[in-house]
Order: structure tokens, then sequence, then C-alpha cells
């Protein structure tokens, strides 16, 4: 996903990515995140193809059911995407480390 696209296409993409990286069913994703099991596969779909829109108390209780940073499900380049979700994994003390060292290596 190389060329750019609107947030909410960016949204159902990585929401869908996070989703099968998890080896969750639209389903479980759904129950995870606080949706009622009688309509959980069906709203993940909806958000996952865009016919409708996750609030944003709805995309954070995504995010946290996927393991993944908010900013992970808005991220606009596959490299940022990747970068977020790996630092999100990183120790306090690492995140840190590394902040200093990209700061230090922009100056």
């Amino acid at each position: 996903m190389g060329r750019a696209l609107d947030p909410r296409a960016l949204f159902c993409h990585r929401l869908k990515e996070a989703r099968r990286a998890a080896g969750l069913s639209q389903r479980q994703l759904g129950i995870r995140a606080d949706i009622d099991p009688f309509v959980a596969s069906t709203r993940i779909n909806r958000y996952e193809k865009g016919i409708h829109q996750a609030d944003m108390g709805t995309a954070s209780r995504l995010a946290k059911a996927l393991g993944v940073p908010l900013a992970y499900l808005f991220a606009d380049d596959d490299r940022l995407a990747r970068m977020i979700a790996a630092y999100a994994k990183l120790s306090r003390a690492e995140q840190d480390q590394l902040l200093r060292e990209i700061e230090r290596d922009k100056s």
C-alpha cells in the first residue's frame, strides 16, 4: 500500500490487516471490543468494507482488542504502521533509547 489513501480507506485496510495478523474472526474481534455478539461479525465486516465508520471510542476499543496502538489503524504509510506496531512492543526504556538515537541521528 504505497499510494496515499483517504483516512477511511486506511482504517479499513489496517483494521483488516491487524485482525488477520491476530488470527481473529470478525466476530471474535467484535466481541473483544465489547460489541454485542449478535451483531459483532456484521459490524466488523462493515467497518472493514467502509460501509460504516467507527467512532473514535470504538476505534480505540478495536485497537486495544487487537493489541495495536490506535495510531496504527490510521498510519498513512506501511513502514510507519510497522514502526508504530514495533515501537509499542518495546519496553519504556527501549522506547526512550530508540527516540534518543533517532533524534541524535537527525541532528
